[in-house]
Order: C-alpha cells, then structure tokens, then sequence
C-alpha cells in the first residue's frame, strides 16, 4: 500500500468522535487561546482598568452609607481607625464648600460614585466582550479556513456535524468562558479590598465569617460536580432531539409514504421524556444549591448582628461598622459562588478548547510540490495513467494497476458495475487524493508536480451529485471567480440550453437559489452544472452524466449540451445512457478496479465480453429498434 495512504489509516479518527471532558484549567491551551486575543491587548488592558475602577467604587457605596451617612452624619461616632478612604473628610470639605446639609452631600457620592461604577462596569464588560468576540471571530475565521483545506480523506471519516460543532458550539463555549473570567476579576478586586477593610474594622468577626468560606466552598464543588454530570447529559439528549428531528423532517417524505409518523412520534417523546427528567433534576438541583447559598447569606448577617449588638453595647463597634459588614458579605461570598459556576463553564470550555486545537492541529492534506511545474497558457488535454494503484482503506484496493491514454479532443466513456472504480478515477485526476503507486500525466507532466490550485483551473468536473450553493443564479455559475463576467455566464448558459428556463424565472440571473437548488428541477440543475464548468472553460472535462427522472424534453436539451459541452476538449464520461456510450470516441471497461477492456463501442460489443454482457442486462431496452 502507499506511503501517503498507510499514513491516513495511522491517523485516529474517532476522537472527533469522543465527548472529551476537559481539565478545570490548562494553562498551555489557555496559552495558545490568547494569541488569538493578542491583536486586542489594549482593549483588555483598558478593561482591566476599567474593571478596577468600577470594583473601587462598588467598595465605596457600602462605605459612604455605613461610615459617612450613619457613623459620621447621623450619629458622629466615627471610628479613626476603619478606613474610610477619605470619603469622611471629602464630605466635610463639600459641606463646607457648598453650604449644604452633610447628608444631602453623601446622598450626591452617592449618586456620583454608584453613577461612575455602573459607567465604568458597563465600559468593562463591553470592552472585554468586545475583544473577545473579536479574538473568537478570528480563530473561528483560522478554523474554517483550515477545514476548508482538509482533503476529500478527512471528510470520508469524519462526519461533517461533528466539525461544525468545532467551528459553532465549542468556541461558543470558549467564548463563555473568557467573559466568565473577565467577570471573575470584577468579583475578587471587591473581595479583597472588602475583606481588608473588614480585618482592619474587626479582626474575630472577619475570621468567623471567613470560616464559612470552606464549607461554601466544597458545597459549590459538590454541586457543580453533580450538575456537571447533568447537563451532560441534558446537552447529549438535546443532541439527539435535533438529530431526530432533522432525519424525520429530511426524510419526511419517505416517512409520509411508509405511514411510520406514529413510530417517529414514539422515539421523539421518548427522547423529549429524557431531556425533560434531566432538565427537571438539574433544575431542582439549581434550586436546593440557590436555598443554600440564600440561608448561609442570611445565617452568617445573623451573625454579624448578634456579634455586632454585644461590640457596640462595649463600644468596640459602631452601629456603621456593623451595617458595613452586612453588606459586605454579598462581597465576600458571591465570588465563591461564581467561581463555582464558573468551573462548570471552564470544564466544558477546556474540552471545547481542545476539539478546537484538535482540528487546527490536524495537519492530513494533499501533498503540494515544492516547485510546482508551470502549464502553458492553453493545455493540448493528453491525459495518461500509468500503473496506478490505489485503496481508501489498506486491506481494499480500488484500483489495481489501471493504465490508458486519452489523446487530446477524445471522449472516452467509462462504464463499469458500481464499486468498479469509476468516481475514484475522477477524484484521482482531481487530485482529491494523494497517490504514490503509478502516475498520472496531463499534456506530460506528472499530477504530482502539478499544484492542486492550477490543476483544478484545467480539470472540470461535474459530479453526479453536484452541489447547489445558496445565493443568484450568476453566484452559482461565477462561483466567486472574478474572471467570469455575467456577460461570460450568460454565453456559457445559452450554450449549454440554461438560458431559456433563467430567463423565465421571475429575476432571472438574480433569481435567489434555496439550499441545494431544490426551486429547481433536477435537469435545470443539471443544465446550471454544465454551464458552469463551460463558464471557467477548462480543457479537460470530467462528467458524471445524471439523467435519471428527468422528462424526455430535458433529456434532449441535457445531451444537446453535453455534445456542445465536450466539443472541442478532452472529455472522460462516466456513462449511463447508451447513446452517450455510443457517442465516444472510445470506452473503458472497469471492473474489481481493473481495466477489462478498451476500445470503441463497436468493437467491445463484437468481443463479446464484459461489455457485451453488461450491455445486454443496462442497455437492451435502449438498443431496442423503435416501432
């Protein structure tokens, strides 16, 4: 088997396939997933600080109600040792300033500072959501650019759903996670400049409440550690919700005529059944972790007030102090209670962070060469395979030592039973594979000297399954190449017989296509391919002919522009109608990946071999002479 193939059957597949659980925190991921914020270091520079000053102020609002409104205002009972960051002497000097009553001046810092803090908060969190939208959007950019480039062998074994959750929902995950972060510094800088504030106030009172910190501490872990597991499981049954639902709607006519929409309904109900009792318990779950969090708030105020009564009766506390402290506990417990919730997200974001680097780090592609050959300006269209070998999977080739020639301008015609071979030479020309048994020659040159990029300028390939894009008529036919001006596109369609149903539709060129072009019936779709190959004008045409459930009238239009088509260029038809076989210059035979037989339609059917027989069972109702 090959190098390049025995390579691809090395590679792990599955763990695209694996629902990875992430470590709480990897810094060397945490690392990488910064370089993509670092264009936007001054934006989060700048909500660093903003985020600093906003948690100053939040410190301030308590301090200005319990020590200048109560302690110094209402009752002058100041204590000189509790910090009051100067908002003391601040509003002695306004009042003397302004004339105005003590009071009505704490009420304007107030105004002011809980004013500054929102402004401030507010500019934070969208500076930061700024930069982390921004960083995301680049490495979503990154990620899409590099799947973009992965080879045909890549998609053969991965499924496609799960490399969209790379590019949607794990870097939304990632996205929840740095905003969680940036949140978190706007939770800590309040705790630690209240709990400074609190030891220089009382020492005892800090450390008593400070003794609940642990025991709210594993409270959270051991909760988060429960809910992880369920939304786990919500997330998995929410999964299989939408996957049953697209299947059944994707197939809902084959489930209309097969009468089964009471059975899709029972495995709908069962799977919704699922996601509800999970939901159901992750919620009640919420809701005894909240009562917790709500009691041990209010037991420990009750302890604040029960030990401040007794220091203000020994005039160790003033009533100030004593208020203070209850409204520092928010400070004081709410960031624990965040970093909880917050480990839950940074679980889930670790594994979103490493499916993400898990495909950029993926590096299988189509082997480019180093000095690629330069083609002429127009190519003759030789095209030659010599002893090419060829397996998807090591244990089952594909091709075995397959060797023919097309001499530039000839039309051969490849037919064989399925699983002969067939697509698998088109991709190969296309270079949608990498191959190292045998060669593959286009005018003399080597395909493996030749850059995919010019290749596929030269090569065009019309698939049996072709894709539709969603956009205008003239987007499908350009396909975004700036060369193919709507004067080329509409030659091209009145080429090929397109022009006539474009035409007729409402907006003609501009007509706007669904996903897949399902406006259009199979032989529009068929004739919008042709012209769009014949639009980039490539001298070597690869057509996967498909006129299967297609009207006789298109049917004649779609091989009146097959013939106009090919004229002129070298054409491989992997054929399915006898009149296309009989049109070629020459057929091939494949069979077990083999060439069996080659010559013209004439002479095969006079060897009486493999073609005389396949001709017999697929084509004798064709061959039958008209009535």
């Amino acid at each position: 088997m090959a190098e390049t193939s025995d390579n691809t059957n090395k590679r792990d597949y599955s763990m695209f396939e694996a629902d990875l659980s992430g470590q709480v925190l990897n810094m060397h991921l945490l690392g990488r997933l910064l370089t993509w914020l670092k264009p936007y270091k001054y934006q989060l520079i700048i909500s660093s600080i903003l985020v600093l000053i906003a948690s100053t102020f939040q410190v301030l609002l308590p301090i200005i109600i319990s020590l200048v409104a109560i302690d110094h205002i209402f009752r002058n009972e100041s204590d000189a040792d509790t910090p009051d960051f100067g908002l003391i002497e601040l509003n002695t000097w306004l009042t003397d300033l302004s004339g105005l009553h003590p009071l009505i001046i704490a009420c304007a810092m107030y105004a002011v500072a809980r004013l500054v803090w929102a402004v401030t908060g507010h500019a934070h969190r969208m500076t930061l959501i700024g930069a982390v939208i921004n960083g995301l959007r680049d490495m979503r950019m990154d990620l899409f650019r590099h799947l973009e480039t992965r080879p045909s062998s890549f998609y053969d074994r991965v499924a496609v759903g799960r490399v969209m959750t790379r590019v949607t929902n794990d870097v939304e995950a990632l996205y929840e996670m740095l905003r969680g972060i940036g949140g978190l510094v706007g939770e800590f800088v309040p705790f630690f400049v209240a709990l400074t504030v609190m030891l220089a106030v009382d020492v005892q009172l800090t450390l008593i409440l400070l003794m609940v910190l642990p025991l709210l501490a594993v409270v959270t872990l051991y909760f988060r550690r429960i809910t992880r597991h369920l939304f786990r499981q919500v997330r998995q049954t929410l999964s299989a919700l939408n996957q049953n639902m697209q299947e059944n709607l994707a197939g809902l006519q084959v489930v209309q005529l097969s009468d089964r929409q009471d059975y899709n309904l029972k495995r709908y109900t069962d799977i919704n059944e699922s996601n509800r009792d999970f939901e159901l318990r992750s919620a009640r779950v919420e809701t005894l972790y909240g009562a917790f969090n709500d009691s041990l708030a209010h037991i420990a105020i009750g302890v604040i007030i029960y030990y401040g009564a007794v220091e203000i009766m020994e005039m160790r506390m003033t009533m100030g102090e004593v208020v203070l402290f209850t409204q520092f506990i928010g400070m004081l417990f709410h960031p624990v209670v965040v970093l909880g919730e917050q480990t839950n997200i940074l679980f889930r974001a670790m594994a979103s962070g490493e499916r993400i680097f898990q495909a950029i780090d993926w590096d299988e592609k189509i082997h480019e060469p180093k000095n690629p050959a330069t083609l002429p300006e127009r190519l003759r269209g030789e095209v030659k395979f010599q002893h090419v070998d060829f397996a998807y999977d090591k244990t089952i080739p594909v091709l075995k030592d397959v060797s023919f020639t097309i001499a530039p301008g000839e039309k051969l015609a490849i037919v064989g039973p399925t699983g002969s071979g067939k697509s698998t030479l088109i991709r190969l020309l296309g270079r949608f594979y990498d191959f190292v048994d045998g060669q593959i020659f286009l005018d003399g040159v080597d395909l493996n000297h030749i850059h995919s990029h010019d290749l596929r300028r030269r090569v065009g390939v019309v698939l049996q399954d072709f894709h539709i894009f969603s956009g205008s008529i003239y987007d499908n036919i350009a396909l975004g190449n700036p060369q193919i001006t709507r004067e080329r596109a509409v030659e091209a369609a009145k080429t090929v017989n397109a022009h006539d149903f474009i035409t007729s539709l409402a907006d003609g060129y501009d007509s706007e296509l669904t996903e897949r072009g399902q406006n259009l019936s199979q032989g529009q779709r068929q004739l919008l391919a042709f012209a769009r190959v014949l639009a980039a004008d490539p001298e070597i045409l690869v057509l996967d002919e498909a006129t299967a459930n297609i009207d006789t009238e298109t049917e004649l239009l779609i091989q009146d522009a097959l013939r106009r088509l090919t004229e002129g260029r070298t054409s491989i038809l992997i054929a399915h109608r006898l009149q296309t076989i009989q049109e070629a210059d020459r057929v091939l035979v494949l069979h077990h990946g083999q060439v069996e037989e080659l010559g013209t339609h004439e002479e095969l059917l006079a060897a009486e071999g493999l073609y005389h027989t396949l001709h017999q069972l697929q084509f004798q109702d064709d061959d039958a002479p008209n009535p």
